[in-house]
């Protein structure tokens, strides 16, 4: 991962860092081999920097956390999904441009 801001979730800590934030959480599902989820990384980056401290802003990588990625039905990646409160406020399937993905971030804050 490019950016430090970029939070690693795993199946071991998702619900501690993911499910139970008092902050707006981004989990991008994600695998090495797929070229659309290597397209969108950048993007992942860049809106990590910028909500950093505002936002929890994280990659799942679905081929070494198949439970997490069972558990939201991610079918299809790149999958963005945002939570607020540990509850699915938005989810873009395929590529999302940045402005969609920040403006759903901010409707979850």
């Amino acid at each position: 991962m490019a950016s430090t801001a970029v939070h690693e979730f795993t199946d071991a800590n998702f619900a501690a860092d993911a499910m139970q934030s008092d902050q707006p959480v981004l989990v991008d599902f994600w695998a090495e081999w797929c070229g659309p989820c290597r397209m969108l990384a950048p993007v992942i980056d860049e809106l990590a920097g910028q909500y950093e401290g505002r936002a929890r802003i994280g990659k799942l990588d679905v081929d070494s956390n198949r439970e997490v990625a069972a558990q939201f039905g991610i079918m299809s990646i790149p999958t963005v999904i945002i939570l607020k409160n540990g509850e699915v406020a938005k989810k873009f399937v395929g590529i999302a441009s940045k402005d969609d993905i920040a403006a759903a971030i901010d409707a979850a804050m």
